[in-house]
């Protein structure tokens, strides 16, 4: 790192006492007084670099530049080779279908002891991902279940799930359910779109409306109640695994 104000008092402090006092009225020390100190050639055997007090001014890279850094010599400018690596290690495989489907698959339905999988409720086939920046151009649809007809600015997961029976009440804390999951689980750069499968629930307009509200899913997750059946679904899943 940079030669700090300690570094450079340390420098001074150690070469003012390796060396002998120095005559203050002729300000010089002989060549036998120098070479005859015990305690030069204690510092000089462990290692240390010292200068002559009257010398140091000019021999001392840590006094003459305040921001020298032995560290940074002999480095060059990262060749093209070196450029290729560091994009090659930075660079991030795409979230997939399969993937999205495992963070939800174990989910636990808040009325059986049964997971969402299990009672048929999400389903591979029914997520979309699209995301950007991972092994295609901006963009473009990476991968998707159902294919994709546009181009995307964001990288989208788009969950659809089917109740158990139309007039099922668990509809909206199912959603709820994995729309957490989801936020919890994916990187920040993902939204999230959760909805029920069309035609297969009484209240599905409404209850999507509630889903995709932000505001309202927000103020739902401040209920301490509905949070703790939020995450009694999610952990119960995993504890299940």
């Amino acid at each position: 790192g940079s030669i700090t104000a300690e570094d450079r008092s340390v420098a001074l402090a150690l070469s003012a006492a390796a060396y002998p006092s120095i005559n203050a009225s002729t300000n010089t020390s002989t060549t036998a007084d120098v070479e005859s100190s015990p305690k030069l050639d204690l510092l000089q055997q462990a290692g240390f670099a010292l200068f002559h007090p009257q010398r140091i001014e000019k021999q001392c890279k840590a006094i003459r530049y305040p921001s020298y850094s032995p560290s940074a010599l002999g480095k060059h400018p990262p060749s093209e080779t070196d450029t290729e690596q560091i994009s090659e290690d930075h660079k991030r495989d795409a979230i997939t279908v399969d993937e999205v489907f495992n963070i939800i698959r174990n989910i636990q339905d808040p009325e059986h002891p049964l997971t969402l999988e299990q009672l048929n409720v999400v389903r591979a086939e029914l997520i979309d991902v699209v995301d950007l920046k991972g092994d295609g151009a901006d963009g473009e649809c990476l991968t998707s279940s159902n294919g994709c007809g546009r181009k995307k600015k964001f990288s989208t997961v788009h969950v659809q799930f089917t109740p158990t029976i139309p007039h099922c009440s668990m509809a909206t804390l199912i959603g709820l359910s994995l729309r957490v999951k989801l936020l919890r689980s994916l990187p920040s750069r993902f939204k999230v779109v959760v909805k029920i499968e069309s035609g297969t629930h009484v209240s599905e307009h409404a209850v999507n409306k509630q889903l995709a509200d932000k505001e309202r899913v927000r103020a739902a997750l401040e209920n301490e109640h509905l949070l703790g059946v939020v995450n009694r679904c999610i952990a119960g899943g995993m504890q299940m695994q």
